[in-house]
């Protein structure tokens, strides 16, 4: 994103001449208290989200996981990489693992279809599929998710004729409340399929799943830096103009870059790089010295972006989609009818700019093909999907509180995984399948024995306390 510290530092300390001032202090992330030594805490990436459940465990084979799902007392919820930033993992009962069941279960390649275990996570998939023929057909941008809990939660890349993750499953198996092994596809078990594809693991815990792919494929990856109104101007175009387009804006910059993916048979080859968490690390400088002075923050980091070239690399397709990402954040993102993505973006800008210096996270831009997947916030429209990022020690409550009714103003579905403040009534008025989903629900798991508390408030008391 963005680097050359030195560059940055030289700007600012021009702008303010030798009046520098120390940088503020920043919150402190809580942690759980000391109490119940018997048992081991769980936390999430971002920590936002903390449990200290009685059980944590990883099952070996499906078998143990029948087992253990058939004997456990209370609540059992699944947890893959804790990427998500919602409350969907807690609970004092029992956390299941997956990582032991990874890999790949078997393929066939005629129809391009393979079959992966659950707990495989997205970058450790894309190299054995290519030695057996197969790609994926898109990928999101972090890599380090679980497979099971990214398809649960309608995880996404971007394409304005792509779906989402969930949208290539061609079949899946999961346990059951009783231990039981089901499988679905769209012949067998065909509404507990239209469930299960996203079902925020509220309906058993998926063990494997079976994937459509395609031939391994080369994608070049084009990164430019732009003025904020021109991305706007050529945004719609290029996303359909590109296999995969999305966008950033750089906060109290006026400027962000477009990143734009299409497959290419060119040699493997890569322009200098400039490192992503280091941009980040140099936004932050940024804001600590300037956020008193939005218009000359914004006259600093834009004339420094200008300086920064464009970049393209050519590489493996599951090599180009996904950037590392060391700097921690809570995100919140929603989906918006593709019609209403700038002009809400605009909004957001703007509420962010005059309301909200602290922030220095770049807003992130995609684009989502329509589906029919019951609670996918991509049924039955294509999507501008906007996402906005705080740091992870700094309180994201009052940013998200600003923003978050824009994104509602403009019918937006918010992505399961990320923040929210949606009750059971604001969803069911979003998801016209909502109360199928919700029947398959309770005769998946009549006791309700996979709804922690938050769960409980989406689909109903149950077992839901834990």
């Amino acid at each position: 994103m963005l680097n050359r510290r030195g560059m940055l530092t030289a700007l600012v300390a021009a702008a303010l001449g030798a009046g520098v001032g120390t940088a503020p202090a920043t919150a402190t992330v809580t942690t759980p208290g000391q109490g119940a030594k018997r048992r081991l805490p769980w936390r999430n990436w971002s920590g936002s989200q903390q449990s200290l459940p009685a059980a944590r465990v990883a099952p070996a084979s499906v078998a143990e996981l029948q087992e253990l799902i058939a004997g456990a007392n209370g609540v059992v919820r699944a947890v893959g990489a804790g990427h998500s930033f919602m409350p969907l993992v807690p609970t004092d009962d029992t956390i299941v693992s997956l990582s032991r069941l990874s890999g790949v279960v078997n393929h066939d390649p005629r129809t391009l279809q393979a079959t992966l275990w659950a707990g495989s996570r997205l970058g450790d998939i894309g190299e054995p599929l290519e030695e057996l023929g197969q790609a994926l057909v898109n990928m999101p941008d972090i890599d380090e998710q679980a497979l099971a809990g990214c398809l649960a939660t309608a995880t996404h890349g971007t394409g304005v004729d792509i779906g989402c993750m969930s949208t290539f499953i061609e079949g899946l198996q999961l346990v059951d409340a009783r231990g039981q092994l089901v499988d679905c596809d769209a012949q067998r078990n065909s509404q507990l399929f239209d469930a299960a594809r996203v079902s925020l693991g509220a309906l058993g815990i998926i063990t494997q799943v079976r994937l459509q792919n395609v031939a391994p494929y080369r994608l070049r990856r084009e990164t430019v830096w732009r003025d904020f109104d021109e991305i706007l101007d050529i945004a719609d175009s290029e996303a359909d103009k590109h296999r995969n387009f999305e966008f950033y804006y750089i906060p109290f910059s006026g400027m962000g870059f477009t990143d734009s993916h299409d497959i290419s048979t060119e040699p493997v080859s890569s322009t200098e790089k400039i490192d992503g968490n280091e941009g980040v690390r140099d936004l932050q400088l940024a804001r600590d010295w300037l956020e008193w002075s939005p218009r000359l923050r914004e006259l600093v980091l834009g004339s420094y972006m200008k300086t920064l070239g464009d970049e393209i690399t050519v590489e493996n397709s599951w090599k180009n989609y996904t950037s590392e990402r060391n700097v921690r954040f809570n995100e919140m993102e929603y989906h918006l009818p593709r019609e209403n993505g700038l002009q809400a973006l605009r909004e957001v800008r703007t509420a962010l700019e005059t309301q909200h210096p602290e922030v220095f996270f770049p807003i992130e831009v995609r684009y989502v093909k329509a589906d029919d997947i019951w609670l996918s916030p991509f049924y039955q429209r294509d999507c501008c999907s906007i996402a906005v990022h705080r740091y992870f020690e700094e309180d994201f409550k009052p940013y998200f509180r600003t923003i978050e009714p824009i994104f509602r103003k403009y019918n937006g579905r918010p992505h399961w995984g990320k923040l929210n403040t949606l009750t059971q009534q604001d969803f069911r008025k979003l998801y016209p399948r909502w109360d199928d989903f919700a029947a398959v629900r309770r005769e998946m798991d009549p006791q309700g024995r996979f709804l922690n508390p938050y769960l409980a408030s989406l689909f109903g008391a149950g077992r839901g306390k834990s």
